[in-house]
């Protein structure tokens, strides 16, 4: 008796499959472009302006938007991706590390921003007075448990985007 195809065992025999030698080579060609130390800086500047831009909304609105750390991480993700170039899982813990930087910055720079609105007080004049103990206890007390979901979507969505995409045409190139 003949054995039958199955849709299953067809389908199988229709999938491409990928040269080890030419993957190989592709990946050495990647990871030699590929720059920590720029995705690094790139993913420090955008969490600065992530910060600002989310410090500033906030005070503009008087309502803190916690959605907004989606877009941090997306932002410095972005950034660590188009700078470093990355496929490694270094450049994505720096994607989610930065974001989460980030996020802390914003809501550091909201209460500082607030602080001088309210006690008109100059920002740089704020900034001369703070010490490490003061931002401490200012990140401590203006914490709230919403903040865990926030920075946690943040790290996600900083990590996912930090990574290099392979197009579609270079995959085609793969194929034997």
């Amino acid at each position: 008796m003949e054995k039958q195809d199955t849709s299953q065992d067809a389908g199988k025999q229709n999938v491409p499959q990928i040269d080890p030698r030419r993957l190989q080579s592709y990946l050495q060609e990647v990871r030699d472009s590929q720059s920590l130390p720029l995705a690094v800086l790139g993913g420090f500047a955008a969490a600065a302006v992530a910060a600002g831009i989310w410090a500033y909304v906030t005070v503009l609105t008087n309502y803190q938007i916690g959605w907004m750390a989606i877009g941090v991480g997306f932002l410095v993700g972005y950034a660590v991706r188009l700078l470093g170039k990355g496929i490694d899982q270094p450049f994505g813990i720096a994607g989610g590390a930065i974001a989460l930087l980030g996020c802390a910055m914003g809501n550091f720079l909201t209460v500082l921003l607030m602080v001088s609105r309210e006690k008109e007080i100059p920002l740089l004049e704020l900034f001369g007075r703070l010490t490490p103990e003061l931002a401490m206890d200012i990140m401590v007390s203006t914490f709230q448990p919403m903040d865990v979901l926030f920075y946690g979507l943040a790290i996600y969505v900083g990590y996912k985007y930090a990574f290099r995409p392979i197009p579609d045409e270079d995959l085609a190139k793969l194929v034997q």
